[in-house]
C-alpha cells in the first residue's frame, strides 16, 4: 500500500482555505431599542407589532426582512437606503413604508436628524421566523 506523500495532504487541507470567498461582516444597529407591543399566531403566521425608537445619529445596520414589514413613524424623519446606495425614502411623522420580503432587500434605516425617529412596524412572517437578518454592508460610504 503506498502512502500519500505529505506535502500533498497539506496542500489538499489547505485547498478549501484558497476557494472560500472572504467572509463579510454583519454592520449591528446603533442606537436603537425596540418594545413589542403585540405579538400573535394565527394558521403558522406570525404578526409582531413592535415601537423601534432611532436615537439621533442611529442606524438598524444593513438588514433584511424574511417576511414583510408595514410601519408608520410617530416622531422625527427615517432616511431608508437600498443595497444600491440610493436614498429610496425620506419618511416624517405620519408617513407608512412597506419593506418587502428577502434577502433581495438589503436596506437600513438612519436618523439623520438632531430628534428621535419613533415608528411602529407590524412584521407579518411564518412562525419561528426571524424579524431580521443581519446583512454586510452593500460597499456604501456611510452605515
Amino acid at each position: 500500500m503506498r502512502s500519500t506523500p505529505r506535502a500533498a495532504l497539506i496542500g489538499m487541507s489547505a485547498l478549501p482555505l484558497v476557494l472560500v470567498p472572504g467572509v463579510s461582516h454583519a454592520t449591528p444597529s446603533s442606537g436603537v431599542s425596540s418594545t413589542t407591543l403585540y405579538e400573535r399566531t394565527v394558521d403558522g403566521t406570525t404578526y409582531t407589532l413592535k415601537r423601534i425608537t432611532i436615537s439621533p445619529g442611529g442606524t438598524t445596520g444593513w438588514h433584511y426582512h424574511p417576511g414583510t414589514v408595514y410601519g408608520i413613524v410617530r416622531e422625527g424623519t427615517l432616511t431608508h437606503s437600498d443595497a444600491d446606495c440610493a436614498t429610496d425614502g425620506v419618511y416624517s411623522s405620519g408617513d407608512t413604508i412597506t419593506e418587502p420580503a428577502g434577502p433581495e432587500h438589503v436596506h437600513i434605516g438612519r436618523n439623520l436628524g438632531s430628534t428621535l425617529v419613533v415608528l411602529d412596524a407590524l412584521y407579518v412572517d411564518l412562525a419561528g421566523t426571524p424579524l431580521t437578518v443581519d446583512a454586510p454592508d452593500p460597499g456604501c460610504d456611510f452605515q
